[in-house]
């Protein structure tokens, strides 16, 4: 039946049996894969490898690279956020990775306290321009350099005969200027070589800035004039007359060519350096101007005076931009934060206060601006000078109190650095480890601390009483307790005439029992009689008293001697 069906595919189409003849046989390569060659160099070396393995006896374990995951690039502008607890202080970045936020470089943190063996007012402090060094310059004539990372004594130079009254590096970093109380100008090198020495004024030098490129500097005298020297040729190029009594400050302008000074006649004048013309005069201060700062992009300035304001000019419609009022006494020094639209002035009262100046304009119903923070005692007598750290982390002050202090931005977590409503700075209490439970603790520029637990840290049980807010009258009434620190050594002992006694030691308080009157047993520094401790005792904190935070705790006591602050 199948037989019978017609084919109709084609003949090739269909499929036949294999046929064995045409089976495909390779005919090379028919030998499987072999091994390359083996170099007889190569068995050497391999040999020669293993023998230096075993030369010990033992076998050593072939090291190889661990393998680790690869982590995403981080992105440069990220800033991690900051929490309030101690160790997140390793996110803490410098001022400048913080643009938007002031409060980053509030510097109310007291670190160190540096005096010289010969205990002298001091009166300009700087950074040097690398920012690893401070300088400063006494009543003495005296250059001392300190460390800008330990704060330890390195070095001193006895640079000029009478008072240093101002001195300032150059913007390249290259030389110092410096000019004393007797109108002598001297150039150093940063190595501290006395270069050139010349009389430039008649009576005291009160204030020395370099113009922006460095070729000529202005220097401001008792003598009511202001000079510009060329500052190669250290040669008098104009003489700056206007002013009708001293001239306590003058201040080149970081960019353009544009003096600005001060004088006891409560004048501030703008200058053409190139004219010696009076540009602009500027009447708002009542009493004398003591210093002068430009803001870091030259469009402000700002001005000390004994008025107890500050006041902020701009100088682009040369108005008044802020009253800063805040100031129980004179105002004896301002100075720019290098990133932050912050103001920090020091008075002479002690106390050093820093101003916000990114806030809204004043209004009717506030019309003053108040100090963002305030260290009310962190010095003991007028606060001469003020300089930032290039970076904007730490600030350092020169007092009239003989010392150098050293302040930076509080940790966060730390417990002390929660400021109250008012912007008034709580005291602190120093670490008393390994001393009596009874000794009394005092931190540099901020209180003693009572034994009955007055003033102990943020949670102490009177911390409610007014005493770190508010003013230091309303404080007095909130308590029966006696107001903490240097206001109730002032109150007791007559105030300002307190500084004049014979036996006030600044920094340490009046010595001797007569003075006391009525006043509660708060334990009061004595006089001290006999030599200071050696210097290097004063810097490694040895001597002794055994105490390596108390330099001077064997001579003093082992109470109200300035303490070694820490980080």
């Amino acid at each position: 039946m199948a037989s019978g069906v017609p084919i109709l595919l084609p003949s090739n189409s269909i499929p036949r049996p294999p046929n064995p003849n045409y089976e495909w046989t390779p005919k090379r390569y028919l030998t499987g894969p072999q091994p390359p060659p083996v170099d007889d160099a190569k068995i050497i070396e391999q040999e020669l490898a293993a023998a230096r393995q075993m030369a010990d006896g033992k076998a050593v374990k072939k090291t190889r690279p661990r393998r680790t995951l690869r982590k995403h690039r981080p992105n440069p502008t990220y800033v991690p956020y900051m929490r309030p607890a101690p160790p997140y202080i390793v996110d803490l970045l410098p001022p400048i990775a913080y643009p938007s936020n002031s409060s980053t470089s509030l510097c109310t943190k007291f670190i160190h306290t540096s005096t010289n063996k010969i205990r002298c007012p001091v009166n300009v402090v700087t950074w040097t321009p690398e920012g690893r060094r401070i300088l400063t310059g006494s009543t003495s004539g005296e250059f001392t350099l300190w460390n800008g990372l330990t704060f330890n004594f390195e070095t001193i130079l006895q640079a000029h005969d009478t008072a240093i009254r101002a001195f300032q590096f150059t913007h390249s970093g290259a030389y110092l200027a410096s000019a004393d109380q007797s109108g002598i100008i001297k150039y150093f090198q940063p190595n501290m070589n006395n270069l050139n020495a010349w009389a430039g004024h008649r009576e005291a030098i009160r204030g020395l800035s370099f113009s922006p490129n460095d070729g000529h500097f202005a220097t401001a005298s008792d003598d009511a004039t202001i000079r510009i020297w060329a500052f190669e040729e250290s040669r008098e190029e104009r003489v700056l007359t206007g002013h009708g009594w001293d001239v306590k400050c003058v201040e080149w302008h970081p960019t353009k060519g544009l003096v600005v000074s001060g004088s006891k006649d409560n004048l501030i004048k703008f200058w053409d350096p190139r004219t010696g013309t009076v540009l602009s005069t500027l009447h708002q201060h009542k009493n004398t101007i003591q210093a002068l700062a430009w803001s870091p992009n030259g469009n402000l300035v700002a001005s000390a005076s004994r008025d107890q304001t500050v006041r902020v000019f701009d100088i682009r419609a040369m108005k008044e931009f802020r009253v800063l009022k805040g100031h129980k006494k004179e105002v004896c020094s301002v100075a720019w934060h290098p990133v932050h639209p912050l103001l920090v002035s020091g008075g002479s009262e002690g106390a050093v206060l820093h101003w916000d100046l990114s806030g809204p304009e004043p209004t009717p119903l506030q019309p003053a601006l108040l100090p963002r923070a305030t260290l009310s005692q962190a010095h003991d007598s007028n606060v001469w000078s003020l300089a930032f750290h290039p970076l904007g982390h730490i600030l350092v002050t020169a007092s009239n109190d003989h010392t150098t202090r050293f302040w930076s931005r509080e940790r966060p977590g730390d417990a002390t650095s929660v400021f109250s409503g008012g912007g008034e700075k709580p005291p602190e209490m120093t670490d008393l480890s390994g001393q009596e439970e009874d000794e009394d603790a005092m931190v540099p520029g901020f209180s003693y601390g009572g034994g009955d637990g007055v003033g102990a840290g943020v949670g102490g049980a009177n911390a409610s009483a007014g005493r770190w807010w508010g003013k230091e009258e309303d404080a007095a009434g909130a308590s029966n307790a006696p107001p903490d620190g240097y206001a109730y050594r002032a109150a007791q002992f007559g105030g300002d005439d307190a500084m004049n006694a014979d036996d006030f030691i600044p920094g340490l308080g009046l010595g001797g029992a007569e003075h006391m009157g009525n006043a509660p047993s708060t334990p009061v520094a004595p006089k001290q009689n006999g030599p200071l401790p050696p210097q290097e005792d004063m810097w490694t904190g040895g001597g002794s008293g055994g105490r390596g935070e108390d330099w001077g705790a064997a001579e003093y006591g082992g109470r109200g001697g300035p303490r070694r602050g820490r980080y």
